[in-house]
């Protein structure tokens, strides 16, 4: 029998009892119910347009579609929890009727909308601030019993632009996931994937090192997510559009997968899905 290797990441998520294998990385399909997400193109404001675009992705081999009704682009708007609520919990409601065999994740960092978007049809709860901005967000994600993603951000959507500042990028957002993994494990949550926060609280030096170090986040034995999805740490380097970047965002994901990822969260599910078959070839031949 081979020895199990002690950096073999979790190859699961348990989705109300039916696990998602995650031994090849899967694909997450951005979905936003947003009028002013950075990507004019993600915007789905309707249910017409979210049934759209979920069978879009679905039919292009996404594994998770993730439902976000509050923009986190630096220096995006505040809104209300009514307002967040009103705008995912109907379309969850219609997409989990309409797709019964699709998971949906919810992006959110309040326990509020957690609670009733998974009550509404949703699997996993996206939380960019990983319980940070809602005390109540990890007891509830413990007494809903789903898979949880938690993200690293240095401040809020609102500020996190403003002059970020590391010693050891790499090192302080491992040091953050050793501290939220313990907190989680004494909760009795343990479906947990890990998101480095790729453009959240960090400059275009602190993306590209985390980027380069992605094999570090190996340690905590559990899945890693990235989002590099035509982010400005593509475009702003290259001198180019958002809309421009998706050849720069299939190629950090490629270095990702390469480095160990096992989700791509992203606007353009066909061409990731492409990155991802193209290196399982490469290193499964």
């Amino acid at each position: 029998m081979a020895e199990k290797n002690f950096f073999e990441p979790k190859r699961s998520l348990n989705i109300k009892g039916k696990l998602i294998d995650l031994s090849t990385p899967k694909v997450m399909g951005i979905l936003n119910i947003t009028p002013d997400s950075f990507y004019p193109d993600s915007r789905n404001t309707t249910i017409k347009e979210a049934i759209a675009k979920t069978e879009q992705f679905l039919n292009e081999g996404a594994a998770f579609i993730d439902v976000g009704g509050y923009s986190s682009r630096p220096g995006a708007k505040d809104i209300s929890t009514d307002e967040e609520l009103q705008r995912v919990v109907p379309i969850i409601e219609v997409l989990a009727k309409e797709f019964p065999d699709a998971v949906f994740s919810i992006d959110t960092f309040r326990s509020r909308v957690a609670e009733e978007a998974i009550q509404a049809g949703a699997h996993i709860v996206n939380d960019i601030s990983s319980g940070d901005m809602d005390e109540m967000m990890l007891k509830t994600v413990a007494n809903l019993q789903v898979p949880y993603m938690i993200m690293h951000m240095q401040g809020t959507p609102q500020n996190m632009h403003l002059n970020p500042a590391y010693g050891n990028v790499t090192l302080e957002v491992v040091d953050y996931f050793a501290r939220k993994v313990a907190e989680l494990r004494k909760l009795n949550v343990h479906d947990v994937v890990i998101d480095p926060g790729f453009g959240f609280g960090k400059t275009m030096s602190h993306n590209y090192q985390l980027l380069n170090e992605l094999e570090a986040f190996k340690i905590f034995k559990l899945p890693v997510l990235v989002g590099f999805s035509r982010k400005g740490m593509i475009y702003k380097a290259l001198n180019i559009t958002a809309a421009e970047s998706l050849n720069g965002t299939s190629v950090l994901n490629t270095i990702a997968l390469q480095k160990g990822a096992g989700i791509l969260r992203v606007h353009d599910v066909k061409e990731a899905v492409e990155c991802v078959k193209l290196v399982e070839r490469m290193t499964k031949g």
